[in-house]
């Protein structure tokens, strides 16, 4: 009987943190492989800024999913489309930067809105709702560009405000350590800023853990037995200041890492601590069991489209502002960056199950996966089909897991 209730707390324990077990196996073998290259300050760095759109993408795909496991095809359409649109309103029409966001913000939720409307209240499926905004946006993007990249390099404003380029971190004084003698002299540079925000997010992470479980605590609910839960906290605490260390010894944060952040934060308390976001979950749970206890679900899929929308135009001021043009070709498989990345990140293919965190972390080992087979001169063939194995490999883990990990279905 004790045999049994341990092997059912591994299976438990696996289920639970089965990919951050896989995304540390992953970074390890790639620190191995590289000698240590990938954790470069300069190349996590990169992680994050490369990876930002993902990041934005895949947490508005993730509501999308719990719905019901339903995807958003048409989000690196509409993407090209936002930038090709605030590219021409910055430079051709001379518009101020702020006023061309917030036009590319209204047109993002516009496009969103009108998908939602087909998707929830006509009930049209949404992959072919989705599946028609991304080849009519695709083209539309096209002829509002004419085929033709536009720079947008003159609006400095806008590109610093949404991390574009090479430069974009948050200014900061450095505090410099030198060490070692003649001629090995090595010199760490710190940047404070970096270091101050990065103690603040561990205080305020644990502050949040330690009053939310003493909440739940009050009301009587079920909380984790307390020394896994230290553990936990201690571990996601190191990998916050390791992070903070690495991002300091470069150039400090990056600014897109802060919008990233809000993103996160906002939809990570939307989801978890309002009736809105447990309504995505019902819905995915059991559309039919929600709707009859008095939820509207058609309102649930609106919104849920609706803000894909929204933060893809989001997603596009920052691929814009990162390559400080506006291109035909942006957005490509954009879509299929996020959606595998919230299947990674343990997103349910029936939807009713997945966390923010999760997409990021699913973000985050895509980014470590491509970055690592870059460094290794893996050709971009190559890549795909590994991926294409990685998101596999998830979905199959979610499915069988469902199923005891048992492999075959029963007939």
């Amino acid at each position: 009987m004790e045999k049994k209730n341990d092997s059912v707390k591994v299976v438990d324990f696996i289920k639970k943190y089965a990919m951050i077990i896989i995304f540390a196996a992953v970074l390890t073998f790639f620190t191995i492989a590289t000698k240590g290259i990938i954790l470069s300050p300069v190349n996590v760095s990169n992680i994050i800024s490369q990876n930002a759109y993902v990041f934005v993408l895949a947490t508005g795909m993730l509501l999308c999913i719990l719905t019901g496991g339903n995807i958003d095809l048409s989000v690196g359409s509409v993407v090209c489309f936002v930038g090709a649109i605030g590219a021409k309103l910055m430079i051709d029409a001379g518009l101020p930067w702020p006023l061309a966001v917030l036009i590319m913000f209204s047109i993002g939720t516009l496009i969103g809105a009108t998908q939602a409307f087909w998707i929830a209240y006509v009930r049209i499926p949404p992959f072919i709702v989705t599946l028609a905004g991304m080849l009519m946006f695709r083209g539309l993007s096209n002829v509002v560009l004419d085929g033709l990249t536009v720079p947008i390099g003159k609006k400095v404003g806008f590109i610093k405000f949404f991390g574009g380029g090479a430069d974009c971190y948050i200014p900061s004084p450095a505090i410099t350590f030198v060490t070692g003698q003649e001629p090995n002299l090595k010199t760490f540079s710190f940047n404070i800023v970096c270091m101050i925000i990065g103690l603040l997010a561990v205080v305020i992470f644990l502050a949040l853990q330690i009053i939310g479980r003493g909440k739940r605590l009050k009301k009587q609910y079920e909380v984790e037995k307390m020394l896994p839960w230290v553990i936990k906290l201690v571990l996601i605490s190191a990998v916050i200041v390791a992070l903070t260390v690495l991002l300091s010894l470069h150039k400090g944060l990056p600014s897109v890492l802060i919008i990233v952040m809000i993103v996160i934060v906002v939809y990570s308390y939307i989801t978890n601590n309002t009736t809105t976001g447990r309504y995505f979950y019902a819905v995915g749970g059991n559309e039919k069991a929600t709707r009859l206890s008095g939820i509207n679900t058609n309102k649930t899929f609106f919104l849920a489209y609706t803000n894909m929308g929204f933060l893809a135009s989001l997603a596009g001021m920052i691929v814009i502002a990162r390559y400080t043009s506006a291109q035909p070709t942006s957005g490509t498989n954009f879509e299929m960056d996020a959606i595998a990345s919230c299947f990674i990140g343990g997103a349910s293919a029936y939807g009713g199950i997945g966390t923010v965190p999760g997409a990021i972390i699913g973000a985050s080992l895509m980014g470590v996966i491509n970055l690592g087979m870059l460094l290794l001169g893996v050709g971009p063939d190559m890549q795909k089909v590994i991926k294409g194995g990685v998101l596999l490999f998830a979905v199959i883990l979610d499915v069988v897991s469902k199923r005891g990990f048992k492999l075959l279905a029963k007939n």
